[in-house]
């Protein structure tokens, strides 16, 4: 194992999860029962004024809130193999165990095929019923017609079931080939690892582009943009990052990892939360706007419209500032990065603002007349008081419900394993390592 690991303590007392962090599992699951059920309750009975078509917007955003948290582990996993970093082993059994939950995620997705089934998926994906759609919008059914080939109920399953199946593949390829390593000290499953990763990263990315265009994007199928896939990984790695580094937090204050995780990985987790959460996400939000507004096509500008008009404008710039201005200033020096306390603080603040950007994404509906209009004061004074809905039950309890769901299988996880890679052949690299 190298010098510096003789130094380390790889006891269990230090790498594993105690017994008692499983009463942290049961409470997620708990919150996941309560949040869940709590959320088709209001849903079902259509309290607070919530209809059908809110109740399905708001499921898509909590599933997409619990998944995305999981590719970005996912992500964060394949790179370092792909890079070969040495730097990262320590803090990688946490992005692991939250790519793990991607073997059995697809559960969540089940009450989608249950909507399809009951003949109701037009109250989230209009295109679903074409005759509906023709009835009600007649511009709009013509640019969807053009894209059945596309968006048709048989291949829209079809695709759904492969980007499942390749998530668990990897979660599992990863994920198994680490704790196998535990056991063995096998070398070679590092050089296994490390040899698929390049097919790992395009299998990735087109799955996670695809998925983005099939759930989110074809909500408003009239629109599209080539740059979303990439918006969407950028919520991705938002989502993974933070995630990572709070249970690495959490981890650090039961008394574990001692030695082992220091303030020069918090300080590179950090980075990277800085890097895609913040500054590449601000980059690729701002290109699709301005390249969109730029252009000046209808069927485009209508989707940034629809977000900028009554209760959705303070949504927008609360985005703007919520997700890049605020937290670029917090945490841009390198010295906030290594306090956990900080870092933990705005780990936290990025997740809520990464909901925002999946309830801005998702929610909005774009007013069927919004071509119609000449002025832009015209339309905004016509729908100045659109509200956003927010602040509706509903939509916090499915969160939190999805999101527990996967804390909860996250927990159950690392209570099986070591809490770091303890015979990966780069791990005395990892506790050695400092920041330049």
């Amino acid at each position: 194992m190298g010098h510096a690991t003789t130094h380390a303590d790889l006891g269990t007392s230090n790498i594993q999860l105690p017994a008692f962090a499983l009463g942290f599992r049961n409470v997620a699951i708990a919150l996941a029962v309560i949040g869940l059920g709590g959320g088709a309750a209001i849903g079902y009975t259509g309290m607070f004024g919530t209809d059908g078509h809110h109740f399905w917007r708001a499921y898509m955003i909590a599933f997409l809130f619990a998944l995305t948290p999981c590719l970005g582990g996912l992500f964060f996993v394949f790179v370092q193999h792909l890079t070969r970093a040495g730097w990262s082993v320590a803090v990688r059994r946490p992005a692991e165990a939250l790519a793990a939950n991607l073997r059995w995620v697809w559960i969540l997705f089940l009450p989608f095929a249950v909507l399809w089934f009951m003949g109701k998926a037009n109250l989230l994906w209009v295109w679903a019923d074409m005759e509906s759609l023709k009835a009600n919008n007649e511009a709009e059914y013509h640019i969807v017609h053009a894209k059945e080939a596309f968006l048709n109920p048989t291949f829209f399953w079809i695709r759904a079931a492969v980007y499942f199946a390749v998530w668990a593949m990897l979660a599992s390829f990863y994920f198994g080939g680490s704790v196998r390593q535990d056991a063995s000290g096998d070398i070679s499953i590092s050089e296994r690892m490390q040899k698929w990763s390049g097919p790992a990263a395009i299998l990735f990315g087109l799955t996670t582009t695809f998925a983005a265009f099939d759930w989110i994007m074809s909500i408003s199928p009239a629109w599209f943009s080539t740059m979303f896939g990439v918006y969407f990984f950028c919520g991705c790695a938002t989502a993974g990052f933070s995630a990572m580094i709070l249970i690495t937090v959490r981890l650090r204050s039961l008394g574990l990892l001692k030695g082992i995780v220091t303030a020069e990985h918090f300080q590179d987790m950090g980075k990277l939360l800085f890097a895609f959460g913040m500054v590449f996400w601000a980059y690729i939000g701002f290109s699709q706007y301005m390249l969109i507004w730029y252009a000046n096509i209808p069927e485009e500008t209508g989707w940034f419209l629809a977000r900028q008009l009554g209760g959705w404008a303070p949504v927008s710039w609360a985005l703007l500032f919520g997700h890049f201005v605020i937290p670029f200033v917090a945490v841009m020096s390198k010295w906030q990065k290594r306090r956990t306390l900080v870092l933990a603080a705005a780990a936290v603040w990025m997740l809520c603002f990464h909901y925002v950007d999946l309830y801005w994404l998702i929610m909005p509906e774009i007013p069927h007349d919004i071509g119609t209009f000449k002025t832009y004061g015209e339309i905004s004074a016509k729908y100045a008081d659109t509200p956003s809905h927010f602040g509706n039950p509903v939509n916090f309890l499915l969160a939190i419900g999805a999101l527990a769901a996967v804390a909860a299988g996250t927990l159950g996880t690392l209570s099986r394993v070591s809490l770091v890679p303890k015979q990966d052949p780069r791990l005395a690299e990892s506790i050695r390592f400092e920041n330049q």
